[in-house]
């Protein structure tokens, strides 16, 4: 049978579509198709696309009342005739999400959302619009307000007025029992933020953030996990230069190494982060602050070999994208911990701890060998506390020893 082909579409099917979705399958097509996807990839997922819609076509489903109920049902029907593809469900989900940007339909989430659930989404909310806070830390924060609400309140209406600091401390106890002293240290400040938020929106009266309990967390108690310098040459040797990926990663090691980036840094740099004609380049940093740092001439070198040689052609600002569709910025912080990992399993190195943070401190620790203070240590860093910079203090012993004093003779 042959294929219906049009001369400016991105698709080809057996047989012509039907039904509510296919006037917005060349848009989603296009969509895909700048997000990197080859014109076959393109045409499989049109194709169960095409099936979503002749199936709401027969259910006499509209497409403005099209919810994530019908799809599931979809995908009980289709598998019953079809094996269901690696790829399709999300296909589809990609599918519904374009549907919601075009404002086609209404999302459902809402609805679904529990009571703490939609308490947790209006404190994230917060977090990001009126503090200003990475969504890191609203990830962070998340989980340990859920914990505390579904222990306070469990299925019940949330009636905040009722906390009592019975309440709040009782949590902290039952928390620093299974987590770590870091862990549970992280859990009040979480708590803390959360309750200041709710006296701040009015919810309670009381300063029940007072009432959360310290927990002993002794701080710069060991030393900083930094890579060897010989490790970070034969990491930089064993990167490949020759792929576009390879080029990607060893840009990414380089301002690793040189400028001691952290991961969160790296993701959120853009084409528009250096500034080329003056050789330096902007970091945005913890709480969003933004800070200039001048560009290495071996890191900018490394910039430029990815963007001319490994960079995919994107609209996206974003500096490091995907190899492979759909091209977009990297997914997260974790990707160059991944990043890490596979070039020192490349290089055959064994480290006491793996992650991208090593680098960050083998700079530290080099800028201290060779004469840098504390404070300018850490103006490269970007530390917000002088404290925090003070951990790099105990790893130049040689030079600690003679600002110690000797011991008093004839004292037992």
């Amino acid at each position: 049978m042959k294929e219906i082909v049009e001369n400016d579409r991105l698709w080809t099917l057996l047989h012509e579509p039907e039904g509510p979705l296919v006037p917005y399958l060349d848009s989603f097509a296009k969509l895909l198709d700048e997000q990197g996807f080859k014109r076959h990839l393109i045409s499989r997922q049109i194709r169960i696309v095409a099936y979503l819609s002749k199936w709401l076509l027969k259910k006499s489903i509209a497409i403005g009342f099209l919810t994530e109920e019908h799809v599931s049902s979809f995908f009980k029907e289709y598998s019953l005739t079809k094996i269901v593809a690696k790829g399709e469900k999300a296909t589809v989900g990609r599918f519904m999400d374009f549907l919601l940007q075009l404002e086609i339909r209404k999302s459902t989430t809402c609805e679904k959302l529990t009571h703490i659930q939609q308490a947790i989404n209006t404190y994230a909310q917060y977090l990001r619009e009126e503090r200003e806070l990475s969504e890191k830390t609203t990830i962070k924060y998340s989980p340990v307000i859920e914990r505390f609400l579904s222990g306070r309140f469990g299925d019940e209406p949330l009636v905040f007025a009722a906390l009592c600091a019975q309440d709040v401390i009782g949590f902290i106890k039952r928390e620093a029992l299974r987590l770590s002293p870091a862990g549970a240290k992280s859990a009040t400040t979480a708590l803390r933020s959360f309750l200041c938020y709710l006296r701040y929106r009015g919810d309670i009266n009381s300063n029940l953030a007072a009432a959360v309990p310290k927990v002993p967390n002794w701080s710069m108690t060991g030393i900083p996990r930094a890579i060897a310098p010989e490790h970070i040459q034969t990491v930089l040797t064993h990167c490949p230069r020759d792929t576009s990926i390879g080029n990607r990663d060893y840009a990414i090691l380089m301002l690793l190494v040189h400028l001691g980036l952290r991961a969160s840094e790296i993701v959120s740099l853009t084409l528009d982060s250096i500034n080329w004609e003056s050789g330096s380049i902007n970091i945005t940093g913890k709480g969003k602050k933004i800070a200039s740092l001048p560009l290495p001439t071996e890191v900018g070198e490394a910039v430029v070999r990815y963007l001319q040689n490994g960079r995919p052609a994107s609209h996206d600002r974003v500096l490091f994208l995907r190899d492979h569709a759909p091209i977009r910025g990297l997914v997260g912080e974790v990707t160059i911990g991944t990043i890490v990992n596979t070039a020192l399993t490349r290089a055959k190195i064994l480290t006491l701890h793996r992650g991208a943070h090593q680098f960050r401190h083998a700079l530290a620790v080099k800028l201290l060998k060779q004469g840098a203070t504390l404070n300018e240590i850490g103006a490269v860093l970007r530390h917000q506390h002088p404290k925090t910079t003070g951990i790099y203090a105990k790893v130049d012993l040689t030079s600690l020893r003679p600002l110690s004093l000797s011991w008093p003779e004839g004292v037992v």
